[in-house]
């Protein structure tokens, strides 16, 4: 078991739809929420034998609020959609926290906090912990279009949609550069979650402007520890060839893997 993560039966809270097809969902546990960190990510099964599916599911930890631990998701799949029936009181199988968390500490005045779609899960957590580092946010975030948007908890929001049904029309990405190029921000950080494509570019425009960017990498887990070895990503440099989400990340730097 990675340090400070534990596995238990979770009281669930609550569990509601925040946007089309997206919900929140809350469950009961002091020893997770005391040790968790913004980037990092509990594996939950969804079902128990004979249920539904059998393996965990990776969630970014959304929030912490005391001894609660909020999740973030689209229920798209059997499992997410297992999930997005819990009911208060129900127990859930968690495993967490897990991974490696985002480097929030020193080096930067600005945080440019960049979401697409459901990727926007580990912010509200990173935006309460940068608040009280005394860091100045911009948070830009990405929808399809506007029935999907949910920023709660999140602090000055650049929103954009691809349809143009609400903010900026084009992508993220298109917004962020935007805003970079007309604003005196002093030295910045970014931190992103969403799509490959939409990290791909995000990488290149952080090169171009010489701009430290960590994005936090959705994989396909099995076991969350790195011993099914199902979540491999490309390194840079050196080292050994691939990293392994679940368990090197999923919190990288852009100049330490190739998207």
């Amino acid at each position: 078991m990675p340090n400070g993560a534990v596995k238990q039966l979770c009281e669930v809270k609550s569990c509601s739809e925040v946007a089309a097809k997206t919900f929140l969902l809350s469950f009961i546990s002091a020893e997770i929420a005391a040790s968790a960190r913004p980037g990092q990510f509990v594996n939950v099964l969804a079902a128990e034998t004979g249920e539904g599916p059998l393996l965990r599911r990776p969630f970014s930890i959304a929030r912490v609020d005391g001894n609660i631990i909020e999740l973030l998701f689209s229920a798209i799949g059997t499992g997410t959609k297992l999930l997005s029936r819990k009911q208060p009181g129900e127990m859930l199988d968690v495993l967490g926290p897990l991974g490696r968390p985002f480097h929030t500490d020193a080096g930067y005045d600005t945080a440019l906090i960049a979401a697409g779609g459901i990727g926007m899960a580990p912010f509200p957590f990173l935006t309460g912990d940068l608040l009280k580092r005394g860091k100045r946010i911009e948070t830009f975030a990405g929808f399809r279009n506007a029935g999907q948007i949910f920023t709660s908890d999140l602090q000055n929001i650049h929103l954009a949609t691809d349809d143009g049904s609400k903010g900026f029309r084009g992508t993220v990405v298109q917004l962020l550069e935007s805003y970079v190029n007309r604003t005196d921000l002093g030295k910045v950080k970014i931190f992103a979650c969403g799509p490959t494509a939409m990290l791909k570019a995000l990488t290149e425009l952080a090169k171009i402007k010489n701009i430290c960017c960590e994005v936090s990498l959705e994989g396909h887990m099995a076991c969350g520890v790195g011993i099914c070895q199902g979540c491999p990503v490309e390194r840079t440099g050196d080292e050994a060839k691939y990293a392994l989400v679940c368990k090197d990340g999923p919190v990288f730097l852009t100049t330490e893997i190739n998207l």
